[in-house]
């Protein structure tokens, strides 16, 4: 089965989304089977994301006429950026997934599947209102997002802004045909796409030239982006590994510190007794030099000790810490070693799929493919049916 995807920029009726309001092609007696993950207030939301950074930026302002009152009425009336933005996602159209079929039924899982995994994806796109739909013509998704940036040296340090809030996810944008907009999307589409596969959809590219993602080349990508993360990782802990390895050094080289000021308590002067001088009475002695000796001895002991502890008590931990991160990178290392194997095998694979449609054409190719996949489905359907049978008896 081949099926194409739509992904369009919405109004962002959030009324319309959460069914607050309801339009004319709106079918009431399937409005139960839409699914509300959020529909949380847009300025619920800024307020959340911002109010600490307006904080920060208004408290550097020295003329009131630059600090900002109402971050989101400043966003709503700029001209530069807008307050938030909308995606929607459908899978075919109402001839091939009509709502109220069974591909309907698949839709709506497919939809739900790519959903739950959109806010990880996109970790600097914050949703405040996603809506599946199920009681239109078509099962789609709408998803509200507010684009931020983190760290800017212009404005508040956390503000709005779509362009480096996906150049942050690694969309950088190129020609005017190529804005980070339209790669995000097309990134979106592949990993529906993926998902579809799963249940034995083909994305069909349908009267386009845009350059889109195979699924193999999204399996890829997203291989690619755990190493990425698992380098970071791994050159973190390597760094921990470091500064506990020269705590420990710090560690050996104030025990010899300890043993010279054994040497030195003995020599210096400030720890000897004097002769006592001629004509001085045992008592003066005592007095004048012995106790203040000792006084000073003891408080030496008593700091000696605490540091003693305090330091052997720091050994073990540090010893102990420093097995645990030296095992954690030895985890670390095996696992990128493992998940570069696997890129490598995906960018063969991927290979060797583009040579194959090369050598046969991409119609024979298209044609083998689809006679897996109805094979695998109908195995499915006997699989479900035998067990629906065991459970009625």
């Amino acid at each position: 089965m081949q099926r194409t995807i739509s992904a369009m920029v919405g109004k962002g009726s959030v009324n319309h989304n959460s069914r607050k309001f309801k339009a004319e092609n709106v079918d009431g007696s399937r409005t139960h089977l839409n699914i509300d993950y959020c529909n949380k207030p847009i300025k619920k939301t800024y307020h959340e994301l911002f109010d600490e950074a307006l904080k920060r930026y208004n408290a550097k302002q020295t003329r009131a006429d630059r600090r900002i009152e109402n971050y989101y009425e400043k966003i709503r009336n700029s001209k530069q950026e807008k307050p938030f933005h909308e995606l929607i996602l459908q899978i075919g159209d109402k001839e091939n997934m009509s709502a109220d079929s069974e591909n309907g039924q698949l839709a709506r899982q497919i939809l739900d599947e790519y959903y739950r995994g959109f806010q990880e994806r996109n970790p600097q796109l914050k949703v405040f209102s996603a809506h599946l739909h199920m009681d239109e013509a078509t099962p789609h998704l709408h998803i509200d997002f507010v684009p931020f940036t983190t760290g800017s040296k212009r404005g508040l340090d956390t503000r709005v802004s779509l362009k480096q809030a996906l150049a942050a996810q690694g969309f950088k944008g190129g020609t005017r045909g190529d804005t980070e907009w339209k790669q995000w999307v097309n990134a979106e589409k592949s990993a529906l796409a993926f998902v579809m596969e799963r249940y034995g959809i083909e994305w069909e590219h349908k009267g386009t030239h845009e350059k889109h993602l195979s699924v193999l080349d999204y399996k890829k990508q997203e291989r690619q982006k755990e190493i990425e993360i698992l380098d970071d990782k791994l050159a973190e802990k390597k760094d921990e590994f470091r500064i506990m390895s020269d705590r420990i050094e710090n560690f050996d080289n104030g025990e010899k510190s300890l043993q010279n000021l054994d040497e030195s308590i003995m020599k210096e002067p400030e720890y000897q007794l004097t002769e006592p001088p001629a004509m001085m009475s045992a008592r003066t002695y005592k007095a004048k030099f012995v106790e203040p000796l000792i006084a000073r001895l003891k408080s030496l002991i008593s700091t000696l000790f605490a540091r003693y502890f305090k330091a052997v008590d720091s050994y073990h931990r540090l010893n102990i810490t420093n097995g645990n991160l030296y095992r954690e990178n030895e985890m670390l290392s095996k696992i990128n070693s493992k998940l570069k194997s696997e890129n490598e095998n995906l960018r063969s694979e991927v290979k060797d799929y583009k040579l194959l449609r090369k050598v046969f054409g991409n119609k024979q190719i298209d044609d083998l493919l689809e006679r897996t996949r109805s094979e695998k489905r109908s195995k499915q359907r006997g699989k479900r049916f035998r067990k629906n049978n065991n459970y009625e008896r």
